[in-house]
């Protein structure tokens, strides 16, 4: 009996015992050390898999929150091409989606092939175009490759467009004095006029002619009366002066084409105009060339403009994507 391992069961109906032999002893030791060491693994295996979990879960997070962040970059960019290039990317997707059904269906298709010729005629047309009015060489080709250069190019032109000033700041009814040496109109002696005064009435909407920040808004006693006074990017800053009404305050930041005064006679003034300056690193530069600047002439402006280092430009993210002038 001393090889034996004896199980003694007690129930209601009495006690029963079992002998076990020596090999079943250790075959039920055996699986009560193996209970044992599964229970511990699977527990370690839990922990460590909860914690990989949060990790992963924290990590998430973190690409979340990345990529919301750079996603609101992105678009405050993206807006105009959007705009601009809709019409092109539906044409595109129709015919690519011709074209799949083409090559699956053969000679069923002569009708939709047909469509399809027409539809990458008006792609074709419609690129033309956009050449045209970026005013760069057309292509006899149909490919992908220059929808997105035109595509990126419209975006690098209109990024600009909306950094540096361009454009008329007001409706106004003619120009009354341009930049450079003139008779000034009430000290009566020649002196340098560093802006271009554009005749308006009272009270006439005047526009951000590029995005930036007011630097300066109010009367400084100097003569030009109400003005604002707004920072651009790369250096750039525009005045608008003799204004009626301001409707911008230090430090707010504003928009291409948004509404920041209204014209006026304040200050030094012989009449209601708008006296409106382009300076470049606090130097005045002749507003003209900025005010017939356009996504359609736009290569004019580096070669007008002499004063400015423009090559420098091409370096800059995201200009450096296709080489400026």
């Amino acid at each position: 009996m001393k090889n034996r391992l004896i199980v003694t069961l007690t129930t209601v109906h009495g006690s029963r015992q079992y002998s076990l032999g020596q090999v079943a002893r250790y075959i039920l030791f055996l699986f009560v050390v193996l209970s044992g060491i599964s229970f511990f693994i699977s527990n370690w295996l839990l922990v460590k898999t909860t914690d990989d979990l949060a990790d992963l879960e924290e990590n998430h997070q973190q690409l979340s929150d990345q990529y919301e962040m750079m996603l609101g970059t992105q678009n405050l960019y993206r807006n105009e091409l959007d705009q601009l290039s809709a019409s092109l990317a539906k044409v595109a997707n129709e015919r690519d989606r011709l074209q799949a059904d083409n090559i699956r269906m053969g000679d069923k298709l002569q009708e939709e092939n047909l469509r399809f010729g027409e539809l990458n005629a008006t792609l074709d047309a419609s690129l033309s175009g956009l050449e045209t009015l970026l005013n760069v060489d057309t292509s006899e080709a149909l490919t992908s490759e220059r929808l997105e250069a035109l595509t990126m190019m419209a975006n690098q032109r209109l990024f600009m467009l909306n950094s540096i000033p361009n454009g008329v700041p007001i409706q106004a009814i003619r120009i009354n004095d341009g930049f450079g040496m003139r008779m000034h109109p009430i000290r009566k002696k020649r002196v340098m006029h560093h802006g271009i005064d554009f005749k308006a009435d009272v009270g006439t909407p005047v526009y951000a002619t590029a995005d930036g920040v007011v630097e300066y808004s109010g009367n400084k006693g100097d003569g030009y009366g109400k003005q604002v006074v707004l920072l651009h990017n790369y250096g750039f800053k525009t005045n608008y002066s003799h204004l009626n009404k301001i409707e911008v305050s230090s430090g707010e930041f504003v928009h291409k084409g948004q509404k920041i005064a209204e014209s006026g006679n304040t200050g030094k003034s012989t009449g209601p105009h708008l006296h409106y300056e382009v300076r470049h690193l606090y130097q005045p530069i002749n507003p003209a060339p900025f005010v017939s600047w356009n996504v359609a002439n736009f290569d004019t402006i580096f070669t007008t403009v002499k004063s400015i280092k423009w090559a420098s430009l091409k370096n800059l993210y995201p200009l450096n994507q296709i080489a400026q002038p």
